[in-house]
């Protein structure tokens, strides 16, 4: 049984095709990729200068463009577009400067606009607060007893 066991171990260290690491252990699998190669159209890029200035612009055949640039202290400014699946072509413009990442795009979330209405338990909890607020001032302490109670 063990001279089986010993042949199976054999076999399958033979079948193995990665390459051996300096130690004898096999070293990691080959990387194949399971989707189609894309080719690069473009990849136009100026690495930093002496003043720090650089810039790409790169576009693969699917369609996926990316630009930016940039300069001292880590300012930078670029797009990126792509097309969805669906068709809709995804537009992304950026600036990141001390004003912090800028993003433009039709498809980012927008917050409501404001002032948007304010429901009436947010407008009683201030009143609450309000009115515990001129109490402390006034002297009047309350225990918690006396400050939360049952909704009513």
């Amino acid at each position: 049984m063990r001279t089986f066991v010993m042949f199976a171990l054999l076999a399958v260290a033979a079948a193995d095709k990665r390459p051996l690491t300096t130690y004898g252990a096999p070293g990691p699998a080959p990387h194949h990729s399971a989707g189609p190669q894309i080719a690069i159209i473009r990849d136009d890029r100026v690495h930093p200068d002496a003043q720090g200035l650089y810039s790409l612009d790169v576009e693969t055949e699917d369609g996926i463009r990316r630009q930016e640039s940039g300069g001292p202290g880590g300012s930078q400014q670029g797009s990126v577009s792509f097309t969805f699946p669906d068709g809709q072509v995804f537009d992304l413009k950026f600036v990141a400067d001390a004003a912090g990442y800028q993003p433009q795009s039709s498809f980012l979330p927008v917050a409501p606009e404001f002032p948007h209405p304010i429901p009436q338990f947010v407008l009683d909890q201030i009143a609450f607060a309000a009115q515990e607020d001129a109490a402390r001032a006034r002297g009047e302490s309350r225990g918690p007893s006396a400050s939360y109670g049952p909704p009513q």
